[in-house]
């Protein structure tokens, strides 16, 4: 049976709008008509998510969050209360820049913790994770642990989302005590693979 679709009676979802199973539209949000937004996932009191915006399932988009057009989250995004999107580089009141939206990706697993500010054109790779009040203007990689204005990376983090005994750089391999998953840094790339999968 497919779980239904909760939509506070005071949330505005325009028609049109694609909200998949199980997903929960809180107190006050608004969902423009051209939205994409999958299974299972939470839009907290005062979301906006505009025409031009994909969301993937299991997202979670806590309080006075504005998911403005050519913003794309994958599978399992978490934003934090009040962070913010962008999607013009350089607005002015009195100029129309509506035709150069800069598109914003994060990919899969990523946080973007509270406050933080993501700059419009950046891709956020998975499972990285942007500290409270954060302000990210360049692409962040796979599980990179950002802080600061502007962003520098600290160190790393587990899909789990707990920080990982590794240098920012070389050759150095840690495994997760909590899943198994074995992580692996070559240079600057870190990447993850099950034990259990044989490699």
């Amino acid at each position: 049976m497919t779980e239904a679709v909760a939509i506070h009676p005071s949330a505005i979802v325009d028609e049109g709008a694609q909200i998949g199973a199980g997903s929960r539209v809180w107190h006050f949000a608004h969902v423009c008509a051209g939205a994409r937004v999958g299974q299972g996932v939470s839009l907290g009191q005062n979301v906006f998510v505009g025409n031009q915006v994909v969301i993937g399932d299991r997202c979670k988009i806590q309080n006075n969050v504005s998911v403005y057009d050519g913003v794309t989250l994958e599978e399992g995004v978490f934003c934090g209360p009040s962070m913010v999107f962008t999607n013009v580089h350089n607005p002015r009141a009195l100029i129309e820049r509506k035709s150069e939206y800069r598109a914003t990706r994060v990919k899969k697993g990523a946080t973007l913790g509270a406050n933080c500010t993501i700059v419009c054109g950046v891709t956020i790779d998975e499972y990285a994770f942007i500290g409270a009040g954060t302000v990210i203007n360049r692409d962040v990689p796979a599980y990179a642990l950002m802080v600061g204005v502007p962003a520098r990376q600290i160190g790393w983090m587990s899909e789990f989302g707990e920080r990982l005994n590794l240098p920012l750089h070389g050759r150095a391999e840690v495994t997760c005590p909590r899943t198994g998953t074995r992580y692996v840094l070559n240079g600057s790339t870190l990447r993850a693979s099950r034990v259990d999968a044989g490699d």
